[in-house]
This record gives C-alpha cells, structure tokens and sequence, in this order.
C-alpha cells in the first residue's frame, strides 16, 4: 500500500454538507487514479442526512416523504448525522479488485476501534459492517428494558413494516431487545481500481433518525453506538485518532492482491 493521508474535513459546527463531501471524493478519486496524491482517507461528520445506495427499494425509505440522496455506493439507506464519524478511504487497489478483501479490512479496523474503548463488536454473516451480538432472538422470551416479543412477524410476515409498530420494534431499540445491532455501518463503490465512500461509526447520534427507515434494508436488526453500549458520555473527537491509528495499522499491514480469476 501507498503511503496514507488523512484529511479532517469538518466536524462539530464545521460538519460537512453530504454533497459536498461527495464532490470532494470525486475529486481526489480523479486525482488518486492519476497518481496524483497518495491513498487518501476523508474523515468527517455530515449534518442529518439520509442516502441511499444502489440496492435500496421504495419501501426502505421514509415513509413521511424527508429527502433521500441517491449515490453511487453498494448497500441500502442509512442516515449519517451529528455524533457519527464518517470515513472515505480513497485508496488504489490491484486489479482486478476484490472488494470483499477491502470491505474485511475496513472492517478489521473498525472492530480494534471498538475493543480499544472496550465493547466487544463481530461480524455477521452475509451482512457487512460491525455489530454488537445479542442473545437471544425474539419470539420465545422478551428482550431488555421491558420490552418483549411473543412473536416476531418480521421473521413471518412479508408486509410486516416495521416504521409503523411503535418503539417495540424501533431499530434503535435492538439493544432492549437483546438483539443484533449494527456499530458500524459499510458501503463502498470501486471505479477505475480506486475505493470510494467508506464507513459510517455511531459514535454517539440520535440512533432514533434510523427509526424512519429500515436501516441497510435489515427488518430484524437494528442499531447502536459507542455511546450506548458503553453507558456514557463518547465523542468523535475522542475517536477519531484511534480510527486513523487502527486503520493506518491494518491497511499498513495489509498485502492488497488482485482477486483470483
């Protein structure tokens, strides 16, 4: 890997429009894919903003009609907003690319981000980012915090939506649930050899905006942060030199190899 830059774009009072962050990474994705400035990664926060990658459908989206942003990223809609830290690595890689071996390091750093402020986070299966394991599933026993399930319709009812069931099936109220809930979020796009968008930590939001969506199109799921699991007060100022210290590690470690043909 080529030497590694970071750019602090803006955070707090000085948090970055989404479009203009967007404009920015194309531009030194441009810039990168001439060898013009090393593997850069932008690091931010967005005011209160819903996008929308490439697999997303009509019925993920907010029902009360708020904008959504339609990029060019992989994944579904996901809102990025005040006390989230935002990355866009911009990186070259060999080609042909293996996205997943990117995605499994941006995921490696992410999940040493985690266990330095000590909340243990994983993978899941089939689903990219990093989450908190619960225990559990719903529909035998009830969850945390008083809430409960005797059954799970998300699991049975294919029309079931979640966005209209009151706080008992909020995504933000997973971790009362016992449930699986997404620390991190993962959504990538690849043009020319060269990585754009990134990932998305909740450090420390109002993980109730993810309540008017079905957040990465997951119904049986939800969301969490730093903040949450830790039981006070986390910033992103606090974070954000461990997230370039753990990401400069594993990429640093990284040997990047074309994907096997």
């Amino acid at each position: 890997m080529s030497e590694l830059r970071f750019v602090r774009m803006g955070f707090g009072e000085d948090a970055v429009d989404y479009r203009l962050a967007w404009d920015e990474q194309r531009r030194v994705h441009a810039a990168r894919f001439a060898d013009e400035v090393p593997d850069t990664c932008l690091l931010l926060e967005h005011p209160a903003v819903y996008t929308a990658g490439r697999r997303t459908l009509d019925s993920e989206r907010p029902l009360d009609g708020t904008p959504v942003i339609d990029v060019d990223r992989g994944g579904k809609i996901t809102w990025h907003g005040p006390g989230q830290l935002v990355g866009y690595p911009i990186l070259k890689l060999p080609r042909p690319v293996d996205v997943v071996a990117h995605v499994r390091r941006l995921e490696d750093a992410l999940i040493r981000t985690c266990a330095a402020f000590g909340v243990a986070t994983s993978r899941v299966e089939g689903r990219s980012g990093v989450w908190v394991l619960g225990g559990e599933r719903p529909g035998v026993t009830g969850g945390f915090g008083g809430l409960s399930l005797d059954f799970d319709p998300r699991l049975h009812d294919e029309e079931f939506d979640p966005r209209l069931s009151g706080p008992e099936y909020a995504p933000s109220n997973a971790g009362q649930r016992g449930e699986d809930r997404k620390l991190a979020a993962i959504g990538i796009r690849v043009a020319k050899g060269v990585t754009m968008h990134g990932f998305a930590l909740n450090v420390a939001p109002d993980n109730t905006s993810f309540d008017r969506i079905v957040p990465c199109g997951i119904r049986d799921a939800g969301v969490t942060s730093l903040a949450h699991e830790l039981g006070r007060e986390v910033t992103v100022a606090e974070v954000l030199p461990v997230v370039e210290r753990e990401l400069l590690a594993v990429l640093e470690a990284a040997e990047p190899l074309p994907r096997a043909v």
